[in-house]
Order: structure tokens, then sequence, then C-alpha cells
């Protein structure tokens, strides 16, 4: 078997996986609604389950270590950010309300002028 034709096993075998995955979860969904009867506890109960065992086979796939590795890199960065102190975010905070009123203001004020300039041409006898 050449290096090719493993790599094209494992994507279909990752593709029948993801399937897998795709048809527990759907099932589970089918069954929740199948199942109103029962009590709701037990319902959603039932598709946390489901749901867990879909992800658990996904994550078995090439695609879903992926994820998996991308999520824990994300989770590092996220660790490396330096984020603003509680006086920096309150003075950036009123730095924008006080932008967005300055810009409220302007937009009134051509608006009125405008309006004038439209009812000065108008107006009969004007």
């Amino acid at each position: 078997m050449s290096a090719n034709d493993q790599t094209a096993t494992t994507t279909g075998i990752d593709k029948a996986k993801l399937t897998l995955a795709a048809g527990v979860f759907l099932a589970g969904v089918v069954g929740f609604y199948l199942l109103e009867g029962q009590s709701d506890l037990i319902r959603v109960i039932g598709m946390v389950a489901v749901a867990a065992l879909a992800i658990a086979i996904a994550m078995t796939s090439q695609p879903g270590r992926n994820f998996w590795a991308f999520a824990r890199e994300a989770r590092q960065e996220l660790r490396r950010v330096v984020w603003p102190t509680r006086q920096e975010s309150i003075q950036t905070t009123l730095i924008v309300l006080v932008m967005v009123f300055i810009v409220a203001l302007l937009l009134w004020l051509m608006d009125m002028f405008f309006m004038w300039g439209v009812g000065a041409l108008v107006r009969p006898g004007g």
C-alpha cells in the first residue's frame, strides 16, 4: 500500500466517522421529538448523552483531532492576551459614549438644516 492509498483510506475512515457522528446526533434529535410523552428531564439528559457520544466519535477522526489541537492553541493564546485594566475600560467606554453623543448631535443639526432647506424650497410662495 503506497502513502497515497493510506491517506485516502484514512480520509475515507474519517469521513465515515464524521458521517456516523452526524447520524448518531440526528438519531438523537429524532428520538427527542418521538419521545415527547416522556419527561423533559429524561429527554434532555438523553439528548446530552447522544450529543456527547457524537462528539466523542467525531473527535476520533483527524478533523476532530485538528479541531481539538486548534482549541488548545487558541486557549494558550488567550492566556497571553494583556487585558485592559478596569480604569482603561471605563475611560475607553466614556470616550466612545462622548463621541456617539457628538456624532448624534452633528447628525441632528445636519438633519434640521436640510429639513429647513427643503422646507424653504417647497414652501408655497417661498
